[in-house]
């Protein structure tokens, strides 16, 4: 009698694969060699390379203090909440109480890819994706099969340890990285404006993930990942001190057989702490303004899909996903008589719960259409903003309010038509949504002499949309996009400014002459209208790529905020672009990266506008033993003066000056 021999079993860690319909929406990929191949060693500056990716400050996860971190697409305004969902393996990465994204714990190297989709809306992904989405994927074991480990050091005594590895396990695999980064960093102030406060904006992060994939039969995979991170960084003043810490895990399960289903489980713990200070005159003193010693923030969520087999012409998409987050930040203020005075506790969470469907449908050879509808619940929980007399007890402000929720409905739809092999044509609507944060309902902030009251009736951003692109690849080795588009986010949350100190102004108390009081506020939309262009071209040893983004973003705006109808939104540039040159002999390797960000306004009212910067960054590998290589590497190699920032007297705050490293790298594979 035959004996029927067991199926093969073959794991792969990945989610299902994106739908035939997922063209509509032009994306754009980073592959794993660029993604370990960038200068400075840091997720955030490879996804400079996607021009119109952008975060609220031109520095990176080194000096920016971590609240800034933000991530947003095509020019709808600077705001330190993420406006992109950025996704590892499906889990969102943004903090459940600030919305910033800890880039520091993100190592590149532990990625196979990163897909950077501008606009699309929300579709399966969950709400949150009103600028666009950011997949992170993890590395597999045919990405780092065996040991990986590099050491360099740079430029005002960094350095960075890291090693990953990779080893099958039964039929599965598992992956465990780890990495360490310190450096004492450099004076942020331009050396014509600096005083005796000023010192070296030192940091130092740690960060470990470990990462185990499993088959529980012959189409079903378990895939368990769990990281943890711990970042310090010091602001360029003594006494202007943060840190985070998190501890994120999750599971997942994916089924690849006739009914192909995806189910996600995760839970994020964050905390974060900061301290501020008043600068005095000529920068010659600095006194503590806020402890904002302790804010932790968790996050849980899941996500359920199924694609069921209804014939070769369609790839549809049924499923629920929820997110909770929550946090509360404490902190202590007025500073009078060498000691803090108040105490502040203010926080909250929100909910969201979705159900969605999508379909794509291969109408006839080379069209594909595509379109998805979602309905989502959206939960703001009780919030609060409390302050006491630290001395007596006493309550100075109490603000609380109530729960509020309701239901919102968003689609998106689009084609794909492919004339011949080599074309795509495409054109894609979208409406998606974004609940405000916790940090942008209940805390009130001060950045230098600026104070920003915050708002506990913020509504939603809500987003509109439509694109018409093309993808051309006339070479085997060369590809061309090219996209427009018009998007409307209605609702968008700014800092508007409401008054001018010197005053005493609600929420935050005693602004000074020259700082500017502010209120978070939902104005009444942000348009932008622009131009997308990507190109890659690869020739033997050689590569090629580039990004272009143009875009025209108008605030539109009226009662309190009517000020700024007209403007730019802060921290939008009209222009970006970056190319990549990239050299692969046998012995070696180099690149080197040109990117150019237009000028832009720190601000508002368009007061404060920093100026455009143009930066060249390289990278030399050579062999010199099996798996062993030296590399030098070089970050804005002509020491372009960056500026980042422009407080209201005028002192700028500038981002990563010239920085070299030399270091080793092996890998036993």
């Amino acid at each position: 009698m035959p004996v029927a021999l067991p199926a093969e079993i073959v794991v792969t860690g990945t989610a299902l694969p994106a739908p035939a319909g997922a063209a509509a929406y032009g994306s754009t990929i980073i592959d794993r060699e660029r993604l370990t191949s960038e200068a400075s060693g840091r997720l955030e500056n490879v996804l400079r390379d996607v021009a119109g990716v952008q975060q609220f400050r031109r520095t990176d996860s080194r000096a920016a203090n971590p609240t800034s971190q933000g991530v947003t697409l095509r020019a709808l305004g600077g705001n330190a909440s993420s406006r992109a969902l950025v996704l590892l393996d499906g889990v969102p990465q943004a903090d459940p109480f600030a919305g910033f994204v800890p880039f520091a714990a993100l190592d590149p190297e532990r990625l196979s890819a990163v897909r950077i989709t501008r606009g699309g809306g929300a579709g399966a992904f969950g709400a949150g994706a009103v600028a666009g989405t950011v997949e992170l994927f993890s590395a597999g074991l045919a990405d780092i099969d065996g040991l990986t480990a590099r050491a360099a050091y740079g430029s005002r005594d960094s350095a960075e340890l890291a090693a990953t590895g990779a080893a099958a396990l039964g039929a599965g695999f598992v992956t465990i990285s780890a990495r360490h980064d310190r450096g004492d960093g450099y004076i942020l102030i331009p050396r014509d404006q600096r005083g005796n406060i000023d010192v070296p904006a030192r940091y130092r992060s740690t960060s470990v993930a470990l990462r185990g994939v499993a088959p529980l039969d012959e189409t079903t995979e378990l895939q368990a990942s769990g990281a943890i991170f711990d970042d310090s960084r010091l602001r360029g003043i003594v006494g202007t001190e943060s840190s985070s810490q998190g501890a994120d895990a999750s599971l997942r399960v994916v089924g690849r057989g006739t009914w192909g289903f995806e189910a996600l489980a995760y839970i994020q713990a964050r905390r974060f702490t900061s301290g501020f200070v008043a600068v005095g005159a000529g920068r010659a003193s600095a006194t503590p303004s806020l402890d904002q010693y302790n804010t932790p923030a968790t996050g849980l969520g899941g996500k359920i899909e199924l694609r069921p087999p209804v014939g070769d012409a369609h790839d549809v998409q049924i499923g629920a996903d929820v997110r909770d987050a929550r946090g509360t930040t404490r902190e202590r203020f007025r500073f009078q008589n060498g000691a803090f005075t108040r105490a502040r506790d203010a926080g909250g969470g929100t909910r969201v719960a979705g159900l969605f469907a999508e379909d794509s449908w291969r109408v006839r050879e080379g069209v594909v259409l595509t379109g998805g509808v979602r309905v989502d619940r959206w939960t703001i929980t009780e919030g609060r903003l409390i302050e006491t007399e630290l001395g007596t007890g006493a309550g100075v402000t109490s603000i609380r309010t109530a729960q509020r929720s309701g239901w919102e409905p968003t689609a998106r739809g689009g084609i794909v038509w492919t004339p011949v092999t080599s074309l795509d044509l495409r054109g894609a609507a979208y409406r998606g949504f974004r609940l405000p944060t916790p940090n942008e309902l209940y805390r009130p902030f001060r950045v230098g002499a600026d104070a920003t009251a915050a708002n506990p009736g913020l509504g939603l951003e809500k987003l509109t949309g439509v694109e018409a692109g093309i993808d051309w690849r006339p070479l085997a080795t060369a590809r061309i996009g090219l996209t427009a588009y018009a998007n409307r986010l209605k609702g968008a949350i700014a800092n508007v400014t409401e008054g001018r100190g010197p005053g005493t102004f609600d929420q935050v108390g005693f602004v000074a002459a020259g700082g500017a009081y502010r209120v978070r506020r939902n104005v009444d939309a942000v348009r932008v209208r622009g131009v997308e262009a990507t190109a890659a071209l690869t020739l033997a040893d050689w590569s090629l790529s580039g990004s272009a983004s143009y875009a025209d973003a108008r605030v539109r705006a009226s009662g309190t905020a009517i000020e700024l109808d007209g403007r730019r939104p802060a921290q939008s540039p009209t222009f970006g672009a970056s190319a990549t040159l990239g050299w692969e002999p046998a012995f070696g390797g180099a690149s080197l990266t040109l990117r150019h960000v237009a000028g832009q306004y720190d601000d508002d009212l368009e007061s404060r506008r920093l100026p455009p910067a143009t930066t060249l960054d390289g990278v030399v590998r050579l062999k010199v033993g099996k798996g062993v290589e030296v590399e030098a590497r070089a970050e804005n190699v002509f020491d372009t003066r960056v500026v980042a920032g422009i407080a209201a007297d005028g002192t700028r705050d500038i981002a990563t000056p010239r920085t070299l490293w030399l270091g080793l790298r092996f890998a036993s594979r």
